[in-house]
Order: structure tokens, then sequence, then C-alpha cells
């Protein structure tokens, strides 16, 4: 993409991705470059926050693009029953609980190759989330995952 490349219609994912984000749908993007510059390698949109059920379908999609994946950080307040580990496709996976937010998870491949991801809350619009998931697989994104949650309104808004 170039630098002008920055039209609302640029921030959607590509047309055959858009009968996939639905409600009630989980989506992963993965944007890889050799460079790896952006902030953030890819996005992810679960269903709900249930870890247990989110969290296998999520490392079989990935250990297809990366290999095997040994690691797994996620922010304990964010997720229901966080375990220490799960196993998938008949490997150990281990969960760290770090506080990195509740809008990042961190995917390791072998000992240090390290994937960020957006996470989406469950309950974003499906339009904000498509906005939010292609503004994080761009290679050039330098916006944390926060900031863009927030710009693309699909932040999770506490209930009053």
């Amino acid at each position: 993409m170039t630098g002008s490349d920055t039209s609302p219609a640029s921030r959607h994912l590509p047309s055959g991705a858009h009968e996939a984000v639905r409600p009630g749908c989980a989506l992963l993007r993965l944007e890889t470059t050799e460079s790896r510059e952006g902030v953030l390698d890819g996005a992810w949109w679960p269903r709900s926050r249930d870890i247990g059920a989110e969290l296998p379908a999520l490392l079989s999609a990935l250990t297809g693009h990366l290999g095997p994946v040994t690691r797994v950080g996620l922010d304990t307040a964010a997720w229901e029953g966080l375990p220490t580990r799960i196993v998938v496709e008949d490997r150990v996976v281990h969960i760290d609980s770090f506080p990195v937010g509740d809008d990042t998870v961190l995917i390791t491949r072998g000992d240090q190759d390290v994937f960020s991801l957006l996470v989406v809350p469950p309950d974003a619009a499906p339009e904000a989330a498509r906005a939010a998931m292609a503004q994080a697989v761009r290679a050039d994104n330098v916006t944390q995952a926060e900031r863009i949650l927030i710009d693309t309104g699909s932040a999770h808004v506490p209930p009053d």
C-alpha cells in the first residue's frame, strides 16, 4: 500500500473476507512480511471471552501458517478460566499471564519468535471489527492495538 492509500475504503478487508466477518464469528488475519516492521502481526475476533472454547481454533489456524506454537501470552483479567496449558493437535502449548491488556494476544513459535495479534472484542460491530482488523494487518501499521480499537469504534465499553 502506498502512503496515500488512507481512504476509509482502504481500511476494509479484501472482499472475500466481508462475508466471513459477522457477529458471533471468529476470524483470523495474519500478515507476515520479511521486515516485520509493523506493531501487530495480525488480528483475532473471538466469539466470546471463554478461552477454553476460543483458543484451540486460533492455535490450530496459526499452526497451519506458522508451524508449532509453544506459548500464548494473555491478560488473565480479560479471559474466563485461563489455564496454564492447553493441548492442541497433540502438542502442549503453555499459557502465560501477562498484563498486555485485553486487546492483545502474544503467540510464541519456537523459543523466541513472538507474534502480536490485535484482539477485537467479541461484542464489536462487524463493520468496526473489519476496520480494526484491516488496520492491524497492514505491514506499515505503527498504531498500538488499544488505539486501533478506539479509532475504529471497536473498543469494549463496560456497562454503566
